[in-house]
């Protein structure tokens, strides 16, 4: 498999180059040359799989020839072992909706599914023999807790975690800053997340420091992570054996966009309906075809606090015939504009394929409570968005809503909701015991630079 950028098709990298990198050198994504789409009979051999062995399957059709199947399932059955539940993820009936629960991870959260295997990836991949490697990640609340706890106490790689200050949860940021290893490095950014991610990105296009300090990142924006969250799309079919919509609850695009590949690998699915919050430039773009930037307003879903949603480049892609040109036209229109306009064609190729709505703070707490007290099911914040967001989308499929974290991890908004406590997990029972470590700078690149530096001297 093969691997060029969003923004060069003539690019040429293998899965190894892709996944250490993160970023293309041009600022563009990584794309797969081709994606495998199973035929009818072929999904039927899928079907009784477990989920480690399922995603042995999906995964490994995106990182040959530098990972064999065999090393990619010892891989894989690792990186889950440390989970609440032996198939990895709960689908439940809960009303008129299927719950698909993600967050039976170590930090509670999504991200620990694909993250648990990058971490091993960086092993079995050897990315790290020569040099140590500096990941650099900015996280708006659930991506860096993954990081760090996949990446925690290795000897040959830094995890600088960058988390705009005062912006996620609390228990979110104590699972990130009371990790007391050594080569994890808490950075609290005076901004919102989008300015945490400009300034990784910027780190990633600036190949003499990326080059200097041996850069890889493990943002959504790494394919790795893409191609880890594929497998529950696939699952859940399987589980269900019926064709649904899923809601997911968005803010990069990423989980989102995992569920637009399955599809093009031939999974048969309904709508994929994209939840977001007052943050709405995804709904915005999807019912009117203009991507129009404004201010980042702080809400009860923190993670989905974000204008700047790095993934959509890669739909952007396809939805532009495949043609890097306009790509950058759109991008650059972004950069200098602000803002940016799809072709009529465009818009409906997504309309097509995904719906959008935008749920606020007051609907998002109306749904945790209803839901609380129609179901005796407790909601986190973000999970309640795409809840909010199914109810709003009518056709004749059943909906699969995404679980993304469990709503201990937003207690507070949880109590104003339902006005009770959530009981705490056993992944992080004694968290309130730790203290935190964490230092806080100014939006500022070259700071931030300058801190890198100086911690890996």
């Amino acid at each position: 498999m093969r691997y060029f950028s969003t923004r060069d098709k003539k690019l040429n990298f293998s899965f190894r180059e892709i996944f250490s990198r993160g970023l293309a050198p041009d600022g563009g994504l990584f794309i797969p040359s081709e994606i495998k789409k199973y035929s009818d009979s072929e999904l039927k051999s899928l079907q009784d799989l477990s989920y480690t062995d399922l995603a042995t399957e999906i995964i490994s059709n995106f990182c040959s020839p530098d990972l064999d199947k065999q090393k990619l399932k010892i891989l894989v059955s690792k990186a889950y072992n440390n989970f609440a539940t032996k198939e990895v993820v709960k689908i439940k009936k809960v009303g008129d909706i299927y719950l698909l629960e993600l967050y039976h991870g170590p930090t509670l959260a999504f991200k620990d599914i694909a993250m648990q295997v990058i971490g091993n990836l960086y092993d079995e991949l050897n990315i790290a023999d020569k040099k140590k490697v500096n990941i650099v990640v900015a996280t708006s609340g659930d991506t860096g807790s993954a990081a760090i706890s996949a990446l925690n106490d290795r000897n040959n790689i830094n995890v600088f975690v960058l988390h705009p200050h005062n912006k996620i949860s609390k228990t979110q940021r104590k699972i990130m800053t009371t990790i007391g290893s050594t080569n994890i490095y808490n950075i609290a950014i005076k901004g919102n997340f989008d300015d945490c991610q400009k300034i990784v990105k910027e780190m990633f296009s600036d190949n003499r420091f990326r080059e200097k300090i041996n850069m890889s990142g493990v943002n959504s924006i790494n394919w790795a992570r893409i191609i880890c969250q594929i497998v529950y799309y696939f699952y859940t079919y399987f589980k269900l054996s019926k064709k649904t919509n899923f809601a997911v609850p968005t803010g990069n695009f990423g989980d989102i966009y995992a569920g637009y590949v399955a599809k093009k690998m031939g999974l048969p699915m309904g709508k994929l309906i994209v939840a977001t919050n007052q943050n709405d430039i995804l709904t915005r773009t999807i019912n009117s075809g203009e991507y129009k930037l404004s201010e980042v307003r702080s809400t009860l879903t923190p993670s989905m606090d974000i204008q700047i949603s790095s993934n959509f480049e890669r739909l952007l892609f396809d939805i532009s015939e495949r043609s890097e040109k306009k790509v950058i036209n759109l991008m650059n229109d972004l950069q200098n504009q602000g803002s940016f306009s799809l072709e009529e064609k465009a818009v409906n190729i997504i309309k097509d394929i995904f719906d959008a709505e935008a749920i606020d703070d007051d609907e998002t707490i109306r749904i945790i409570r209803d839901f609380f007290n129609n179901f005796g099911f407790i909601l986190d914040p973000h999970t309640a968005t795409a809840v909010g967001a199914s109810y709003k989308v009518k056709n004749s499929l059943s909906t699969v809503v995404l679980g993304t974290a469990h709503p201990y991890k937003f207690a507070d908004t949880v109590k104003i909701a339902i006005n009770r406590d959530v009981s705490t997990p056993n992944q992080i029972a004694e968290l309130p015991k730790k203290k935190e470590k964490f230092d806080i700078l100014d939006n500022n690149l070259q700071k931030v630079k300058n801190y890198i530096l100086e911690k890996i001297q």
